[in-house]
This record gives structure tokens, sequence and C-alpha cells, in this order.
């Protein structure tokens, strides 16, 4: 799956939960939904911990895919809520960090 089918997808979820939420409360603004997503960094960090063996995690290796997942989904989702094309910024981030870092690389290094 490519990044834009991938976007496409979690904007059909991102619509269900819409929809959910329009039915039992109402639907998260922006910010909220940000909030959200802070969250589930939060849960991955533990889940990085444990896989480092630094914390217990009785949900093993799923429990790491699925927040991965979870963070990219939202990840996708704000990209759209805020009309980021994220292919070409990926690109052109990762063309500056090549240019700075290659700089980096050519300069005389500190002395250890």
């Amino acid at each position: 799956m490519n990044l834009e089918e991938m976007q496409q997808r979690a904007i059909e979820i991102h619509g269900l939960y819409d929809e959910l939420n329009r039915r039992d409360r109402r639907v998260w603004r922006t910010d909220e939904f940000m909030l959200g997503f802070m969250g589930d960094v939060g849960d991955l960090a533990k889940l990085v911990m444990a896989e480092e063996g630094a914390r217990e995690n009785p949900g093993g290796r799923p429990a790491l895919e699925h927040e991965l997942a979870d963070c990219l989904w939202s990840v996708l989702i704000l990209a759209h809520l805020y009309h980021v094309d994220l292919a070409e910024a990926f690109d052109r981030t990762m063309a500056e960090l090549e240019t700075s870092i290659s700089a980096q690389l050519a300069a005389p290094g500190k002395p250890t």
C-alpha cells in the first residue's frame, strides 16, 4: 500500500469515527484530535520501552505494531485536516536533512 492509499484508508476510518461521534457525542475538534494523538504517542513510548526491556508489556509485539499504525493514522489525518501534501513535505524535509547532514559530515570532525 502506498502513501496515497494509506491516507485514503485513514480518511475513510476518520469518517467512520466522525459518524460514530455524531451519534454518541460530538465530532472532535482538530485540537482534540491532536490531544488524542499525543496520548497515542505516550502509549507508543511505553511500548517502545517495553520492547527494550525497561517495562512490562502484556500486549507484546502486536501492541507495539498496533500503536505504531495508530500513530501513523493520526499523522495521515492531521496532514489531511491541514491540507498538507505529506509525500511532498516528506521529500522536501528529507532533502533538507540530507543536505544538512552531508555538510556536517564533510566538515572537519571534532577531536575525540
